[in-house]
């Protein structure tokens, strides 16, 4: 029994250390591939800074279109008197309320 005794006790120290050794091994690997990742993360945020400032400017976004023609805008203005009248005339409107909305268009 003594021999078997001392087998099994040579085995469990010996798969002991291989996994203490392999435990090692891949923290070790771990560590340096964060490292790579680590690098290569900082030179790509360098390369990307550097064709930042490398862009030519972009082109001035073009003004807004004016205002549409004084002609246009009195042209509204007749339509919404038309509608005003219209309702002036269906009883929705009393003449005070026609007048006021009246000066507030034209105004």
């Amino acid at each position: 029994m003594p021999g078997l005794l001392r087998g099994v006790a040579r085995t469990a120290v010996v798969a002991g250390t291989a996994t203490a050794v392999s435990n090692r091994v891949s923290r070790r690997q771990a560590g340096r591939w964060a490292q790579q990742e680590e690098q290569q993360a900082y030179q790509q945020q360098a390369y990307q800074q550097q064709q930042a400032y490398q862009q030519p400017p972009q082109q001035p976004v073009e003004p807004a279109p004016a205002a549409p023609p004084a002609a246009d805008d009195m042209t509204q203005k007749i339509d919404q008197l038309k509608q005003l009248a219209d309702l002036k005339a269906q009883g929705v409107l009393t003449d005070e309320e026609f007048e006021a909305q009246k000066r507030r268009l034209l105004g």
